[in-house]
């Protein structure tokens, strides 16, 4: 089978390569996905996300190494395995990161990369629920909308109001700093994933393959060049030829261990695999950046919180009524209706810690059910310190990468979360909180740093952003050029988060599409000539 373009991931990314690629008839483009169609009703109904990310429904459900910063726990770090990739089980938050962030990426040498410049592309993708203006756009095909409301999250926003913290209507608007309610890619009650958003209206296209259930196991090279992509297909292994590129957009984890299957990466990495080097290119698989994340977790009297009780089963029960007449209430909530951005020092310049308020108690990613009723809140390091990697477990395709994000690894890191977790707490104990009878789970006897940074290393893990490992730039660990290109190899580029050189301050699947959108373009334009 022979195409113009190969996609590999069918994610944040991957869905909108193939709409804009497809859009040009004379173009064959083919969209791999290793995982299922995006059937299940868990993904649809956004409240799933509490039972999808806690198992292996449409998730890769990886785990970490042993993490020292973690006191030698395994870290838990879910990916969608689904057409959507991981905007079919993420918590459907639109955050753009910080203006800055970009900026910063194009002082490091990553020309066409600053807020001016990817601001087009943002607003390019996007249908604001209020219309367009200098900071939205109207007419893209990812619907952005208001969260639901519960009773906790107006009250969440009020108390950090009461503790100090200024109100902000749109986070990804002028300024990003402060505490607010977070928008949403959510119609009509449902998700609105990319594979909802850019792919499902454009499916019937003639020149567009799209294959689920089909696993990438390495890049075709032919010298330097990329002619294509072998494929696991219900147990036949196929070669799929790509007259122009081959683009990978499988994400963070899965770009990297694609290329290192594909003796493309160091050698240090492939020859212990007994992997042939195609070419050696020594940052593929560095560079990994996550946001360290610990949550403060509540039980509550309050049965409209969610939760699992005698007593609430009416309120549950009226809740999936509501849903199904309206798609309205608890159940088209993302969980995490508020939070903010916010700045443990005064003196920084941008905000340093994000929060997520939860109107469940959310334990272990939800692993870890408690009986009753509940709230919780995130605090996460917006820029840590701590700098991870991937590599492989095995020469197997099918074996799960080596992932070490080293979250905690870095002493400032600490620090910061400590700030965060008693900011955090403080918002809490403010009197717009008190109705809900909250009643810490963890912390509640804990005031020294001492007392607290032991339990941030016993609860810390990823809030499931990781990035970089495939990074943009032109120093010897970068892996492809500010067009998206790797380098030394012609046909092949990465579009997705692993090409962010550093972390963005927010949420990471909004950047993705902005990042596909940027390098649709100039695969378009390259027509093949790359």
């Amino acid at each position: 089978m022979e195409f113009d373009y190969i996609i590999v991931g069918a994610g944040s990314a991957g869905c909108v390569l193939a709409n804009r690629l497809s859009a040009n008839p004379e173009n064959r483009v083919c969209l791999l996905e290793a995982g299922p169609e995006d059937r299940s009703p868990l993904i649809h109904v956004p409240i799933g996300v509490a039972a999808i990310v806690p198992t292996r429904h449409v998730n890769w459900a990886f785990h970490t190494v042993a993490q020292p910063g973690l006191g030698g726990r395994l870290g838990y770090q879910p990916r969608g395995k689904v057409l959507g990739g991981s905007s079919s089980i993420n918590g459907m938050i639109y955050i753009r990161g910080h203006q800055s962030d970009f900026d910063d990426w194009q002082a490091l040498g990553n020309e066409g990369w600053s807020f001016a410049d990817v601001l087009p592309y943002f607003r390019k993708s996007e249908m604001h629920h209020s219309g367009s203006n200098a900071y939205h756009g109207g007419d893209g095909e990812l619907y952005v909308s208001r969260a639901h409301r519960h009773a906790v999250t107006e009250a969440f926003v009020n108390a950090a109001i009461g503790a100090g913290h200024r109100f902000n209507p749109d986070f990804n608007g002028d300024e990003q700093e402060g505490v607010g309610y977070y928008e949403v890619t959510i119609r009509d009650g449902r998700r609105w994933s990319t594979a909802t958003a850019f792919l499902k209206p454009i499916r019937e296209r003639s020149n567009l393959t799209v294959l689920t259930g089909a696993h990438a196991e390495r890049v075709l090279l032919k010298g330097k060049q990329a002619t294509g992509v072998e494929v696991l297909i219900k147990g036949v292994h196929l070669q799929l030829k790509a007259r122009k590129e081959v683009l990978l957009a499988a994400g963070a984890f899965g770009s990297p261990q694609l290329l290192m299957l594909s003796g493309i990466g160091p050698e240090a990495e492939l020859k212990p695999q007994g992997i042939a080097v195609q070419h050696e290119l020594p940052g593929v698989g560095q560079n990994l950046r996550d946001h360290p994340d610990v949550v403060l977790c509540y039980k509550s009297h309050d049965t409209s919180l969610m939760g699992l009780s005698v007593s609430g089963s009416p309120k549950m029960g009226k809740a999936v009524f509501d849903y199904l007449r309206r798609r309205q209430g608890p159940l088209s909530s993302n969980c995490a209706e508020s939070g903010g951005f916010l700045r443990t020092d005064a003196s920084l310049e941008r905000p340093d810690i994000q929060l997520h308020a939860v109107i469940g108690a959310v334990d272990d990613h939800n692993r870890k059910l408690h009986w009753g009723h509940g709230f919780s809140c995130h605090v996460c390091v917006l820029r840590p310190k701590s700098i991870g990697s991937v590599g492989l477990n095995s020469a197997d395709p099918s074996a799960p990468p080596r992932i070490d994000p080293n979250l905690l690894g870095h002493d400032d890191d600490v620090k910061t979360l400590l700030k965060g977790y008693r900011m955090t707490r403080e918002i809490i104990a403010q009197a717009p909180m008190a109705r809900f009878g909250l009643k810490d789970l963890y912390s509640k006897d804990l005031h020294s740093d001492e007392q607290l940074i032991q339990l941030l290393r016993k609860r810390t893990d990823t809030i499931y952003h990781p990035v970089g490992t495939c990074k943009m730039g032109q120093d010897e660990m970068a892996v492809v050029d500010s067009r998206l290109r790797v380098h030394g190899i012609d046909g092949l580029r990465v579009i997705d988060a692993s090409i962010m050189p550093t972390l963005v301050g927010g949420n990471t699947n909004a950047p993705s599409i902005m990042i596909a959108e940027r390098g649709a373009e100039w695969v378009a334009a390259a027509g093949g000539r790359s």
